[in-house]
């Protein structure tokens, strides 16, 4: 069943107003119990949200606590060597985000004496901080009345207003809805709203808290097509000894994961005997089929030995850090 309009005409504060408590309400009982909002400390709320783009909750959390163990204040992550923050972040991919996140740490430093700046255009200055990150770290970590717009978001405010929103009225969308008492916390209740009930394919509306303002309970069609992921198969080579495994370096002028360390790949065509290893990896749009095979280390590849102890202190990427957990090198 679809509706003829939105509940939440352009002149419908009460309804407006309904949601904003409706939504509050809910929140405040069903949050998440998550590492990063336990208090509202600007460098822990920075830090999860950069974590957060791109990749799910579940796999931030470890990650995020290993990482303030490390690197506990943001005047500590910027005396830290890049390599080290590549390893930290190593697992969670995307390793520009580390890279601008310590760049970002360096500037906090040096030209606001460690303190965050407090307004999402200030926020907006820093590298890797763009609009959705800079009104997310200042409305929930210095009550800005500023709203958020994220994919959990887009898509509850479509169906919502029963419209298939994007670009600017996107954002106008969700700054009429937006409690300007509680921004920081509005802000986190739609996201979780978008997360937890609003799904993709099979939103739980019977649990939604203002399924009754909602235009279509679900059934907006959104336009366009998903992409067809490509299909590869890669091989890598598994060389020991004494304790060492031989690892490679990207080079720094790669376009993907430059600097990161991982297994030396091989030509499919000389991995024709029995995988030690076979696994399956994805990366955006391709998913990979790998296989390990073990081996000396290949001729004519510049690489290095490390010993076992040392493997985790190197940045690897996270199909490394993969195979290395299963071959249990790690």
């Amino acid at each position: 069943m679809t509706f003829e309009r939105s509940p939440l005409g352009a002149g419908d504060s009460a309804g407006k107003r309904r949601f904003r408590r409706r939504l509050l309400q809910w929140f405040d009982r069903h949050k998440r119990d998550l590492p990063w909002r336990r208090d509202r400390d600007p460098y822990r709320v920075w830090l999860s949200e950069i974590m957060l783009q791109q990749t799910r909750v579940a796999a931030v959390i470890e990650h995020y606590q290993r990482f303030l163990q490390l690197f506990p204040t943001v005047e500590k992550l910027a005396a830290a060597r890049e390599s080290s923050v590549l390893a930290a972040w190593s697992g969670l991919g995307y390793y520009r985000r580390a890279r601008m996140l310590h760049a970002a740490a360096r500037k906090i430093v040096r030209e606001f004496g460690g303190q965050f700046p407090t307004s999402a255009k200030e926020l907006c200055a820093l590298p890797g901080v763009g609009r959705y990150t800079s009104a997310a770290i200042a409305s929930i970590a210095f009550d800005e009345p500023i709203a958020v717009v994220d994919g959990n978001v887009e898509r509850a405010l479509q169906r919502v207003w029963g419209k298939n929103l994007a670009g600017e009225p996107l954002w106008q969308a969700a700054g009429e809805l937006l409690d300007q008492q509680r921004p920081g916390d509005f802000n986190q209740a739609i996201m979780e709203l978008g997360a937890t009930i609003c799904l993709p394919r099979l939103p739980r509306c019977l649990l939604c808290p203002v399924a009754e303002l909602c235009a279509t309970r679900g059934e907006l069609q959104r336009p366009g097509k998903g992409t067809r992921q490509q299909r590869r198969e890669i091989h890598y080579a598994l060389a020991r000894r004494n304790g060492s495994v031989f690892l490679v370096q990207r080079p720094k002028t790669a376009s993907l994961m430059p600097g990161m360390w991982e297994l030396p790949e091989i030509p499919v065509a000389n991995g024709n005997g029995e995988a030690w290893l076979t696994l399956r990896h994805s990366i955006t749009v391709t998913d990979y089929v790998v296989r390990v095979m073990p081996g000396p280390s290949p001729e004519g590849v510049n690489g290095r030995w490390v010993a076992r102890s040392r493997v985790t202190a190197l940045p690897l990427t996270g199909l490394a850090r993969k195979i290395l957990r299963a071959v249990e090198v790690i």
